[in-house]
């Protein structure tokens, strides 16, 4: 029995190291939790770029935004951290560095975990922001979004960026 907790415990350790040597790795390059949500969101949204929403610009906003608190972003990033663990216990790399089906391979395990699940659940919903917020924020260009569902934005609307 100890012997067994001694295996797991060293496994979940090679693989969270394994993730952050090879974020900083020239031979994998680095990924940052930007690029993984980038590619998550398209993903979960293939037709966001086919629409005109920028789904990835907005993240970065949300990494930045003064309004979202530092645990908010932490989950953001710890959730990254917990994907890409995910994705390289299946197939040895990162997210990013998979083929489009074994990334929904991926999500399709990570999302039957609890926790996998409730991160979806907070990446989906800052991708739906992206899609239908003011365009000002950089997702919902030219209200593509808006244009989609057929809705016109509120007014005033705002005159620059909040962060």
């Amino acid at each position: 029995m100890q012997q067994f907790q001694r295996r797991a415990f060293l496994q979940a350790g090679f693989l969270s190291s394994a993730v952050i040597v090879m974020n900083g790795c020239s031979v994998f390059g680095v990924t940052t939790s930007r690029d993984t949500i980038k590619d998550l969101q398209n993903d979960l949204f293939p037709k966001a770029k086919e629409l005109g929403i920028n789904t990835s610009d907005y993240i970065g906003i949300v990494l930045k935004h003064s309004r979202i608190t530092r645990e908010d972003k932490e989950y953001l990033k710890k959730g990254v951290k917990w994907l890409n663990e995910y994705a390289v216990d299946m197939y040895k790399k990162q997210y990013t560095k998979l083929l489009s089906d074994e990334r929904q391979k991926v999500l399709e395990g990570f999302a039957k975990e609890r926790w996998g699940e409730s991160w979806l659940d907070t990446v989906l919903r800052y991708t739906f922001e992206a899609c239908f917020g003011d365009p000002i924020y950089g997702g919902n260009n030219d209200k593509a979004g808006w244009n989609w569902l057929a809705f016109s934005g509120g007014e005033p609307r705002p005159k620059k960026v909040f962060l």
